[in-house]
C-alpha cells in the first residue's frame, strides 16, 4: 500500500443509471443494458443498486461486477468519431458517470467512497455484442476494445446509498502503476510478458476470472476465442 496523492482523486457523481431486463432483439438473449437516469437516492448492496438488474450474471453483475462506472469524459470523442449527438452518459449501459476519473488515473484495487458506500475497482470492462446491438452500430464493441475507453467495475466493500451530486473520493491505492487501462489492455490484447502476467495472476484485488486468464498467459497460453463475446456467435 502507498500513500494516495494529496489532494486525493475525487469527482462528483454526474449521473446514476439503472435498468430492467428486456427482450430487445428477436432470437437473441435478453439484456438490461438499457439504463435510465434517476435522481433518486439509491441503495447499494453487495450486488449493486437494489433497483438495477442484469440479464446474464455470468458475464454482468454479481458481487465482482456490482457497479459499472463509465467516464463521461469519453463521450465527446465518441460523438465526434461517430457523428452522433445521441451518445451521452448512460448510452453504454453504465451505472455511474463522472468527469475526472478515468482508466488512466484509477488502478485495480483502488478503494473509493461512493456516497455513503465504499467500493473497490475489480476489473475493466470486456465489451460484448450487446453493446453493438444496443447502440445500433456493429463496430462499437470492437472500438471499445481498440480504444480502451471501456470503463470499469466495482465490488462493494461497504453497502450504503448514493445519488447524483454525491462525491466519489479515492481512499486507498493498493496497486500503484497497475492502472485500469494498463491491465485492461493486457487482458484484451493478451500482449503481456510472463513476469507481469504472473503478478496479475496473483493480485487478490483483481477479479478471479481475470487472474485465471493471466495465469494462463504467464504459462505461455495466450489463445482465446472472442467471437462469442464480440459477435454473439
Amino acid at each position: 500500500m502507498t500513500d494516495i496523492p494529496e489532494p486525493p482523486l475525487s469527482a462528483t457523481i454526474d449521473g446514476l443509471f439503472i435498468g430492467a431486463v428486456e427482450e430487445r432483439w428477436p432470437g437473441r438473449p435478453a439484456s438490461a443494458i438499457g439504463k435510465r437516469a434517476t435522481s433518486d437516492r439509491l441503495e447499494i448492496t453487495p450486488t449493486g443498486f437494489v433497483r438495477d438488474a442484469q440479464a446474464d450474471l455470468e458475464v454482468h453483475g454479481g458481487p465482482e461486477k456490482a457497479i459499472h462506472h463509465y467516464p463521461g469524459d469519453h463521450y465527446p470523442a465518441w460523438r465526434k468519431e461517430f457523428g452522433r449527438e445521441d451518445l451521452v452518459p448512460g448510452s453504454f449501459g453504465e451505472n455511474v458517470s463522472t468527469s475526472g476519473l478515468t482508466e488512466e488515473n484509477l488502478c485495480i484495487g483502488d478503494i473509493l467512497s461512493f456516497g455513503t458506500a465504499t467500493v473497490q475497482v475489480s476489473q475493466g470492462r470486456q465489451p460484448c455484442w450487446k453493446l453493438s446491438a444496443h447502440t445500433g452500430d456493429e463496430r462499437m464493441a470492437f472500438l471499445f476494445q481498440k480504444t480502451l475507453r471501456t470503463g470499469w467495475y466495482y465490488r462493494v466493500l461497504e453497502p450504503g446509498h448514493a445519488r447524483s451530486g454525491d462525491r466519489m473520493v479515492l481512499e486507498e491505492r493498493r496497486n500503484p502503476g497497475w492502472t485500469v487501462k494498463r491491465v485492461t489492455q493486457a487482458r484484451l490484447t493478451r500482449r503481456i510478458g510472463a513476469a507481469d502476467a504472473a503478478i496479475l495472476a496473483a493480485m487478490p484485488e483483481l477479479y478471479a476470472g481475470w487472474r485465471e486468464a493471466f495465469g494462463r498467459m504467464a504459462g505461455g497460453n495466450d489463445r482465446e476465442d472472442t467471437a462469442a463475446r464480440l459477435q454473439g456467435n
